[in-house]
């Protein structure tokens, strides 16, 4: 398929550029320090540069200092650095990967028992592969690991069938408001502008409302139903950016593609998803996070066996004391995926939103 085609390339691209970097920043630096050595780039120029790039440094080192003290607390011992009673520091007292651990905990691949009948006769031949322990954490004195394995998969159980049920709603949706005239398309339009409005004013009723309803029907601790829920608050809004986003899509294209005789599905498959890989990356890890990031509604519906993410790292937080390094380290390996993720679809999310500003 063309567009997974397109994804890959583009992926592959950000991995070689990514490589490339270093290399290129090097070159950059030695053409522009022969470039001041023979007068070819005037020494006022450079220092304005230097300037604006140390002042552009410092700025993004400040937005960045938060995520920095967690890093700080992660790698901490004893999680003093939130609280140090010797002043603050700028690199860990007592450095120790235990929080990391005890947030990871054990790791291996699982033994096997398959039983093999043989045709015609009566052998049967087991095969028993054993358990193969890849990491231990109790070798590295840490006792009762976190349930991170745990909250991992019930938010992967959530987050997945979130993106899959409003990406069935969302890509259809969009094009037809985008590309068919319909009675009522306009108010229909004005309607998912209303639902992306109204969410706050009506936050805590709707989920009052709607934990009553899901306790009538047995649906309270349901990671499915809780995927549906995601799903439907996720709809109006990225309807409506992946709409805006298709609108800047010349119509010649698909006509184009109709007088070589493409079927509509065709048309949409090969000419409009592929055009529009920004607005879908947009909207994709838009519709991730809000299954992955979401605490209230998951902490009001789910039992502790399905908490999620957000939900199992706020379970950390007591009353009477918190374990800033766990904590940290929790934080941090939660928020690594999404990191991860933003860093290679940067470009699209960046050019989905553009065109997601545009008047539709």
């Amino acid at each position: 398929m063309s567009l997974l085609r397109s994804i890959r390339r583009s992926v592959t691209e950000d991995v070689v550029r990514i490589a490339k970097t270093p290399g290129q920043t090097a070159r950059n630096i030695h053409y522009t320090a022969r470039g001041v050595y023979h007068g070819e780039i005037p020494a006022r120029r450079l220092a304005r540069t230097l300037l604006s790039t140390t002042g552009a440094v410092v700025l993004v080192m400040a937005l960045l200092f938060p995520i920095y003290w967690i890093l700080l607390s992660a790698f901490s011992g004893t999680g003093g650095s939130i609280y140090a009673s010797g002043g603050f520091h700028l690199l860990p007292q007592e450095p120790s990967l235990k929080p990391i651990l005890w947030v990871i905990g054990n790791l291996g691949i699982p033994g096997y028992v398959v039983s093999v009948s043989i045709p015609l006769t009566d052998l049967v031949v087991v095969f028993n592969t054993p358990e193969v322990q890849l990491l231990d954490v109790s070798q590295y004195g840490v006792e009762n690991p976190s349930d991170f394995k745990k909250y991992l998969w019930n938010s992967l159980t959530v987050a997945i069938p979130t993106v899959i049920l409003a990406m069935c709603l969302i890509v259809p949706g969009a094009y037809a408001l985008s590309r068919r005239e319909f009675i009522f398309r306009r108010k229909l339009l004005f309607g998912y502008v209303l639902f992306t409005q109204v969410g706050g004013g009506l936050g805590i009723a709707a989920l009052i409302a709607l934990y009553a309803m899901f306790v009538q029907v047995g649906l309270n601790n349901n990671k499915l139903a809780l995927a549906a829920y995601y799903a439907a608050t996720a709809v109006p809004f990225n309807t409506w950016l992946l709409k805006t986003y298709m609108d800047g899509i010349p119509v010649s294209y698909e006509e184009a593609a109709v007088v070589d005789g493409a079927p509509p599905w065709k048309v949409v498959t090969e000419v409009i998803l592929p055009l529009s890989t920004a607005g879908l990356a947009t909207v994709f890890i838009f519709t991730f996070l809000t299954g992955w990031t979401e605490f209230v509604v998951a902490q009001t519906l789910l039992s502790t066996d399905n908490y999620t993410l957000p939900v199992g790292l706020y379970a950390l937080v007591n009353e009477y004391s918190i374990p800033w390094a766990r904590f940290a380290a929790f934080a941090l390996i939660f928020a690594s995926p999404i990191v991860v993720i933003y860093l290679f679809a940067q470009r699209y999310i960046e050019g989905g939103l553009s065109f997601g500003g545009m008047e539709g």
